[in-house]
């Protein structure tokens, strides 16, 4: 049994800024993750391009250097490394946790190599890992992904992209241009809003131009081994197919934030209870940061303006140390 004053569950950046707050107030922390080092960031797409400038990706006020106005990823895997260890922060990687339970006064975590005796726990485990599903008949097959890293296996190969957010607009484009015969299938009537104000002109040209082809307010149908077969406000349309790119969207680990005790809104956002001004959940000494404080809308925390809660949490935390 290791005994900690804080443990941080996800090495993501959100995880990081907490690691460095604990590091400044000589806290006996340790930060657990179960894949890389900010393994969010590391599966992103390879040539994935930031929303944000770089210095609203910077913390703890450590300066984020890069070549370009908006970062890439792996300027961004790099500046989050930096600060790691530069900092020589306590981060223990490839390890899974597996339970949390409140016991009197401390929490008992179990992870999948020794077992922790914790004061305080910060859940920053963002939400990545869960992708939603289409639930249709064929999602199965081997040739359906619902993540996307770089466009070179899809030249000269058709391809249906579902969605219309940013990560489903950059693999539209990136892997027409890569000579990939590309086709989105968006169950709303446009491209989404949110898509990055540089990119959106881009892909709506090229649909119109029918470089890329669209069916909107559609939805798939039957997924099978050499074609798709899709509802249209036209009706049923079969098209050839050889990959499906399901970029859905992604959802918190839900399981795991409610087996530690943490209670949700009773409507359809899931979004976790949580004090606003300490980031404590409704059990006591257990605090939440980052996007997973958003629930399903995934879209409502981001670095930019989480990492704050770092900051605050420490301040909640320093009063009971």
């Amino acid at each position: 049994m290791i005994k900690l004053d804080v443990l941080i569950i996800g090495a993501g950046p959100i995880g990081i800024a907490c690691a460095l707050e604990c590091k400044k107030h000589n806290w006996n922390y340790r930060v657990i993750e179960k894949g890389a080092l900010t393994n969010s960031l590391f599966n992103y797409p390879l040539n994935m391009t930031f929303f944000s400038t770089s210095e609203k990706l910077e913390i703890d006020d450590i300066p984020f250097i890069s070549n370009n106005s908006k970062p890439t990823r792996n300027e961004a895997l790099e500046y989050y490394r930096r600060v790691t260890t530069s900092n020589q922060l306590n981060i223990n990687l490839y390890e899974q946790i597996i339970s949390v339970e409140k016991e009197d006064n401390h929490f008992k975590v179990k992870s999948d190599k020794t077992e922790y005796s914790a004061k305080k726990v910060i859940i920053s485990t963002g939400f990545y890992d869960i992708p939603n599903l289409l639930n249709v008949p064929g999602e199965s097959l081997p040739k359906v992904m619902h993540y996307y890293k770089e466009a070179h296996p899809f030249t000269l190969q058709n391809i249906a992209v579902i969605g219309a957010s940013n990560s489903s607009v950059d693999a539209a484009l990136e892997i027409y241009r890569k000579g990939g015969n590309v086709t989105m299938i968006i169950r709303g009537e446009q491209v989404g809003e949110r898509v990055k104000y540089w990119v959106r002109p881009d892909i709506i040209n090229r649909i119109e131009e029918g470089s890329i082809k669209a069916y909107f307010n559609s939805e798939i149908k039957e997924i099978l081994t050499d074609k798709v077969i899709i509802n249209t406000p036209d009706g049923v349309e079969t098209i050839a197919n050889d990959y499906v790119i399901a970029l859905t969207g992604y959802r918190p680990n839900f399981k795991f934030l409610e087996k530690a005790g943490v209670q949700f809104s009773e409507d359809e956002k899931f979004i976790p209870k949580y004090n606003s001004e300490t980031m404590e959940s409704n059990v006591n000494g257990l605090y939440l940061a980052g996007v997973i404080c958003g629930g399903t809308e995934t879209h409502k925390w981001f670095i930019e303006n989480s990492r704050i809660h770092a900051k605050m949490i420490a301040k909640h935390i320093e009063k009971a140390l």
